[in-house]
C-alpha cells in the first residue's frame, strides 16, 4: 500500500508536540507514592491508590483530567489542566486541588525523545521552590509521572511524588 503525500508530510514535518499528551486520554488507575514531608530530609513515603480520567479540550490543544486520590488520611479530588502553546512549542500545566480550591502556578515544558520535562516556580511553607514534573515510561497501557522540588534554585532535586498509571479495564 503506497504512503500518501499527506502521511509523508506529517512524518517529515517539524514535530510541534500538540499530541504529546494524547497517550493520557481515557481512564486510568493510579498508584501513588508520596513523600510525607518535602524538602526536610524525610524518608517516609505514603502509598495509596487513585483514579484519573482525561479528555481533550480546546479543540485538541489541551486536555483536562479528573483525579481521585485516596490518601491515608482521606480522599480528595483534583484537576489537571494542560494547554499547548503552538508558537512556543511547549505545554503549560496547572493543578487545581479541591482541598484548597486554588490553582497552583503552572509548570512549562515539552517532550523530547518520549520524556516530558516541565519546570515552574512555587512556594512551600512560605519559601520559594522550583518544581519539576517528569513523564516517562509511556506506553499505550502505562505511564509514570514524578514531581520533584528544589529549594536551591534547581542545583539539587528531591523527588517527592511518583504516580504509576495503568490503563483501566
Amino acid at each position: 500500500m503506497p504512503i500518501s503525500a499527506a502521511h509523508l508530510d506529517a512524518r517529515t514535518a517539524t514535530r510541534d508536540g500538540r499530541h504529546d499528551f494524547d497517550f493520557l486520554l481515557g481512564a486510568w488507575t493510579v498508584r501513588h507514592r508520596r513523600l510525607r514531608t518535602r524538602l526536610a530530609g524525610d524518608t517516609i513515603w505514603d502509598d495509596f491508590d487513585g483514579t484519573c480520567a482525561a479528555l481533550p479540550v480546546l479543540g485538541g490543544l489541551g486536555n483536562l483530567d479528573d483525579n481521585l486520590l485516596n490518601l491515608p488520611d482521606g480522599a480528595y479530588r483534583a484537576v489537571t489542566l494542560r494547554a499547548y502553546h503552538v508558537e512556543e512549542r511547549c505545554w503549560s500545566i496547572w493543578w487545581l486541588d479541591a482541598r484548597r480550591t486554588a490553582i497552583d502556578p503552572p509548570v512549562r515544558g515539552a517532550f523530547e525523545d518520549g520524556v516530558g520535562v516541565f519546570h515552574g516556580d512555587d512556594e512551600l511553607g512560605g519559601r520559594p521552590v522550583r518544581v519539576r514534573f517528569v513523564w516517562t515510561d509511556i506506553t499505550p497501557h502505562s505511564a509514570r509521572w514524578e514531581q520533584a522540588f528544589s529549594g536551591d534554585g534547581g542545583a539539587t532535586w528531591e523527588v517527592n511524588w511518583i504516580m504509576d498509571f495503568r490503563r483501566a479495564a
